[in-house]
């Protein structure tokens, strides 16, 4: 047993804290030089298949698959965990044909691993490999390699994964957000997947339950000076304000964007009115639409704000993208 030493203090600890974050951080930014043609290979290999990306490893590395495993579910890519041992005692049965396996493996020779390498090769199941040494076993019968090695561990002693587990996990959102991405996953499918947690309670809500009404919406009349119009954008917070007419009637928008593209075509925004820099007729939603609904637009249109109004186009409300996320809970992740 180890001797029990002196706590560290403060400034070790923090010191510590921050080698550990570098050397981690060091190790995914060194994939993306080493990224290669194998990586757009294994999306297109999961993507053309018809089953289950099978994911599997030992250790860490089965709990960083497991982790491969729920983020792809959660975006479109149906996967499952199949622990080697257990596949090599009945599981494997569980393969099918129209399915690619994903292996990680730092060493790329996890025995337990290796020994179902035949049995697939058996099978004909495609094999993609996650792994740190691309002479490995694993590497040698996988039929695309992704590098995921690491210069050094976090570990001082060098034995613990650490360095390493998180490269092959980034590796892995990676992979999740590219298939993702090339399946065309919707918000309004990603609530369709989490009905029960926060983020797909909050986009299963009514509009009306998430907008700011009243006082709480920037809105400026087209006849307003810019420069003037410039405190309520400020002031409101949104980055944009909704320009309206006397009855309150949706006519146009400006946005930050909208102000640096007048900033390029003019030498100073004095003099100008709002009507010469907003943008007409923005899109907007019905009080009714459920939160995904807007979230998917906003997605479509590559906005932030979308106003909310009436049968008629008046204003009853405005709807940012942190609104719809919540506020300091959510981020965007890819």
């Amino acid at each position: 047993m180890a001797t029990r030493k002196k706590p560290l203090k403060t400034a070790q600890l923090l010191k510590l804290a921050k080698e550990v974050l570098t050397i981690e951080g060091e190790g995914i930014f060194g994939l993306i030089g080493r990224l290669n043609e194998n990586f757009p290979r294994a999306v297109d290999l999961i993507f053309s298949r018809a089953g289950r990306v099978i994911v599997t490893g030992v250790g860490k590395s089965g709990i960083v698959g497991r982790k491969i495993v729920a983020t792809m579910n959660s975006t479109g890519t149906p996967a499952l965990f199949l622990h080697p041992v257990e596949a090599m005692h009945g599981d494997l049965g569980m393969i099918s044909p129209q399915d690619v396996v994903l292996a990680l493996s730092n060493s790329g020779e996890t025995a337990e691993l290796n020994v179902l390498l035949p049995s697939l090769r058996r099978l004909g199941i495609p094999l993609i490999a996650l792994t740190g040494r691309l002479d490995s076993t694993l590497a040698r019968q996988s039929d695309v390699v992704i590098d995921v090695g690491v210069a050094r561990e976090a570990c001082p002693l060098g034995l613990a994964p650490t360095a390493s587990t998180t490269a092959a996990l980034a590796m892995g959102d990676a992979l999740a957000v590219a298939l993702l991405t090339q399946r065309g996953f919707q918000a309004s499918d990603f609530r369709r997947f989490h009905p029960g947690g926060s983020l797909g309670a909050r986009l299963s809500l009514a509009i009306k339950e998430v907008m700011l009404t009243g006082e709480k919406i920037p809105r400026i009349s087209p006849q307003l000076k810019l420069q003037a119009a410039l405190h309520e954008i400020d002031y409101k917070g949104f980055g944009a304000a909704l320009v309206v007419d006397e009855s309150g009637r949706l006519l146009g928008i400006v946005t930050d964007g909208d102000l640096r593209r007048c900033l390029r075509t003019h030498e100073t925004i004095t003099g100008l009115s709002v009507a010469e820099v907003m943008t007409p007729s923005p899109h907007a939603i019905g009080p009714e639409a459920l939160a995904s609904q807007a979230l998917e637009l906003m997605e479509q249109k590559a906005i932030t704000v979308l106003p909310v109004v009436d049968e008629h186009r008046q204003v009853v409300g405005i709807v940012h993208l942190h609104d719809l996320l919540g506020r300091g809970e959510f981020r965007f992740t890819c």
